[in-house]
């Protein structure tokens, strides 16, 4: 396993990241996620990611007793934003919210601290300020190493970045985003921005909702939101998708590798991205998309990629 910094930060992760989205459902239950939990720090992985909602709070519980004695060993990253309960105020970056979401996912990991903190997505309802001071304050108090966010806009980052500096709060050190040779939609304004301000990628869904890593192509077309934006109004797989899959299995067959390498292997080619971020129900498959690290493709290959992938 080959490992990256987080951001600009001195913290350094796995570029293959385990995400927990499903951790605790099937078809993995309580006994074999932990199982995978402890095959990907075996594997190399020191980075696992999850939220808040994923599951009801199981993926929180379950991460919490597979790193019971071992919590040393991996950086941590969970989320809050999502609804956890019927209240109204059971949602959004709100200062009341979030303290409150905090505890709940420091019980329910079963730790003092979370490595990385990330706000799941936007709140247009809370100013960012009160968010920001927020979370700063989790910062000074210990309770959290470093924040994040993810599924946030370039201006939307700007923003959160130029107010962290100017009131000397701490800042967003990575943004989670999906990321993929189906979805581009990053790269004419989010990428140059992360790049300058030394804000670390993680890219999540790189292989397209795991329609690059099967083989032979799926009959039905991808999950619509690991789809390009122009992708998502068909639906059958169009003919883009159609040639993205057949030049990932052209190289894979090149290289003598899954097609799912050719897909991470693509995503971790930017030096802004630190981790990509991959799920597993199973030890083979988990296996297989940890293995990719490491693995690079020839110039040529990138710009083939790149060509194929376009609009």
């Amino acid at each position: 396993m080959e490992y990256r910094r987080l951001g600009r930060t001195g913290v350094w992760v796995s570029e293959i990241a385990f995400g927990c989205a499903h951790l605790g459902s099937k078809p993995a239950d309580e006994s074999e996620a932990i199982k995978l939990v402890h095959r990907a720090l075996d594997l190399g992985i020191n980075f696992i990611d999850t939220a808040n909602i994923y599951v009801g709070g199981r993926s929180e519980e379950i991460l919490g007793k597979a790193l019971k004695g071992i919590r040393h060993q991996v950086v941590l990253a969970t989320k809050v934003r999502g609804r956890m309960g019927e209240g109204r105020n059971d949602e959004g970056l709100s200062r009341y919210h979030i303290f409150r979401q905090v505890e709940a996912s420091l019980r329910r990991l079963q730790t003092d601290y979370i490595d990385l903190y990330q706000v799941h997505w936007w709140d247009p309802n809370t100013p960012l300020d009160e968010t920001l001071r927020t979370l700063d304050d989790l910062v000074r108090q210990g309770k959290v190493l470093y924040i994040g966010c993810s599924n946030f806009s370039a201006w939307q980052l700007c923003k959160s970045l130029w107010l962290s500096d100017k009131n000397g709060w701490a800042r967003f050190e990575t943004n989670q985003v999906r990321y993929s040779l189906l979805d581009r939609s990053i790269e004419p304004e989010l990428l140059p921005l992360c790049e300058s301000e030394g804000v670390g990628i993680l890219a999540y869904s790189p292989m397209g909702g795991g329609f690059l890593a099967k083989d032979p192509m799926p009959d039905s077309p991808p999950i619509w939101w690991a789809r390009g934006h122009r992708d998502r109004q068909s639906e059958t797989i169009t003919e883009r998708e159609k040639r993205i899959w057949q030049t990932v299995k052209q190289l894979a067959q090149k290289y003598g590798r899954p097609l799912s390498h050719i897909a991470l292997a693509w995503v971790l080619r930017l030096p802004i991205v630190s981790s990509a971020i991959i799920g597993a129900s199973n030890i083979q498959q988990l296996e297989e998309n940890a293995n990719a690290s490491g693995f690079r493709l020839a110039d040529e290959d990138i710009a083939l990629l790149n060509q194929q992938s376009e609009g």
